[in-house]
């Protein structure tokens, strides 16, 4: 509970932070935040055209629809980019604000979290492109949009007790960045992004029920697409991993950040 009220406390250092880490991303860009837009757009077009006219993926047994693929795949692209957004640069959050880490009083635990936050600023431009493009193809928003929040806890807790944990850890081995790097790759197309568990061999199925984003992808799909509720057992799993892996992350961290003065 302290630390709780000890990162509360802290709520409008994390909000600056978190605000500068956007500005900083686009700075001195002409398009500015606009890139925000034209990414994910763009990457969406070049994996939609690979995927479903290339290699003819279909959405499970559903017809040929590219409207319908764009979006799913879209949706689940979302969701993976974030996380892999927090976990990549990770490691390298701690080392990039020495500074701050020599400061006594300067609660360097908040600099994961501005990671997530600046993350789901980006998230949440992706979210609103989604619901339009929903609306234009289905013509109108499913109501389940109302439980984005609490599909999205889970991924947020996950993303932030990693970012804690690879932080620390990214200080004292430095090559975890390229591992991380490589793991990320893996873990995409170990990820239903680009497809459905449905098409997966069920012999198989216990290895995406591991993968904690499985669950939460296939979920936001339920919600902002098809308009179904998401699956509550799912989410309830998945927010108490998130919960045990935001609590062990910042164990290590604490444990950890004495150090941090010593290597740097």
């Amino acid at each position: 509970m302290s630390t709780i009220l000890r990162l509360w406390a802290n709520r409008q250092l994390i909000y600056s932070f978190t605000k500068r880490d956007i500005q900083q991303r686009y700075k001195s860009s002409f398009l500015g935040l606009m890139w925000s837009f034209v990414t994910p757009l763009f990457m969406l077009a070049i994996y939609t055209f690979f995927f479903s006219v290339v290699f003819h993926s279909r959405w499970g047994a559903e017809d040929g629809n590219k409207f319908q693929f764009a979006i799913f795949l879209f949706c689940g692209l979302t969701v993976f980019q974030l996380f892999s957004d927090v976990v990549n640069r990770s490691p390298a959050i701690i080392v990039a604000n020495t500074n701050y880490v020599k400061k006594v009083v300067f609660p360097i635990e908040i600099l994961p979290i501005t990671l997530v936050g600046s993350a789901l600023f980006n998230m949440a431009i992706n979210v609103v492109l989604i619901l339009v493009s929903v609306l234009f193809g289905y013509g109108s928003i499913p109501w389940t949009l109302v439980f984005l929040p609490i599909i999205l806890l889970p991924l947020l807790l996950i993303s932030l007790g990693l970012s804690w944990f690879l932080a620390s850890l990214g200080v004292y081995v430095r090559d975890v960045m390229q591992f991380v790097g490589l793991a990320m790759q893996a873990l995409m197309f170990l990820s239903p992004v680009f497809y459905p568990v449905s098409v997966i061999p069920v012999k198989l199925h216990i290895i995406y029920k591991l993968n904690p984003l499985t669950s939460i992808i296939e979920n936001m799909r339920s919600i902002l697409i098809v308009g179904e509720q998401p699956d509550w057992g799912m989410v309830g799993i998945s927010t108490g991993i998130g919960i045990a892996i935001s609590v062990l992350g910042y164990v290590w961290f604490r444990k950890l950040r004495g150090g941090f003065a010593d290597v740097l």
